[in-house]
């Protein structure tokens, strides 16, 4: 008979893995401070000055480390997949005979006389069908961690916004081109290569939604 203190152990250790905190898949920086400016040659008294430099006629997008992009989010993932499968196979097997042997005793002669049927049959019908719908929209700020030797831009960013005790934290990491930012110092997250964003719920309302610990232990270990 097995202890109840071991039960109780195992539950126990159960629980704590059942409780363990899920990882954020955004595993890089989400900040960076920006770099400071290495003058090439000293200030000559003009008006411009090749380190701090900014063009009049430029448009004032994210390039360095430290500045800041405006992420527009506007996912729309769908993906249908179904499948049908069927297989039929039915086979027939009819035997007869009769014999009269001389000198041959009565019961053996009626079991060498006589008639079979044999039929068989087997149908496999296969079916399965799986549809899977992902929306997400919304605007996050973030910043260039840093520059690639191409002039890509690694961005980085969160956002948490807390009501009445319910925070909501959005994370956002990704790979852009320069030069798919638009007019305004922004981009849609369609055009943010390895993009990783991540929306997370804590407080009574995320409780709500999750399952209980000992659920989820005995769904850990239920085999069936």
């Amino acid at each position: 008979m097995i202890p109840l203190r071991s039960i109780l152990a195992g539950l126990l250790l159960l629980n704590l893995a059942a409780c363990v905190a899920p990882q954020s898949i955004v595993t890089q920086p989400i900040s960076a401070r920006p770099q400071q400016n290495v003058l090439t040659q000293s200030n000559n008294g003009a008006i411009f000055q090749v380190g701090t430099a900014k063009l009049l006629f430029e448009e004032p997008v994210a390039r360095r480390i430290g500045d800041i992009l405006i992420i527009t989010i506007e996912e729309n993932l769908s993906a249908v997949n179904s499948a049908n499968s069927g297989a039929n196979r039915s086979g027939t097997l009819s035997l007869g005979g009769s014999t009269s042997l001389p000198y041959m005793p009565g019961a053996i002669e009626k079991l060498l006389s006589g008639s079979a049927d044999i039929t068989s049959e087997n149908t496999f019908a296969g079916k399965g069908q799986t549809n899977s719908s992902n929306t997400f929209k919304g605007t996050i700020a973030v910043t260039v961690v840093d520059v690639l030797a191409n002039g890509n831009l690694v961005l980085g960013g969160e956002k948490q916004i807390a009501v009445n005790g319910q925070t909501s934290l959005i994370r956002f990491s990704g790979v852009v081109n320069p030069n798919d930012i638009k007019a305004g110092n922004t981009i849609s997250s369609t055009r943010v290569a390895d993009a990783r964003i991540e929306q997370v719920g804590q407080g009574a309302i995320a409780d709500a939604n999750t399952m209980g610990w000992m659920q989820r232990a005995f769904m850990s270990i239920w085999p069936f």
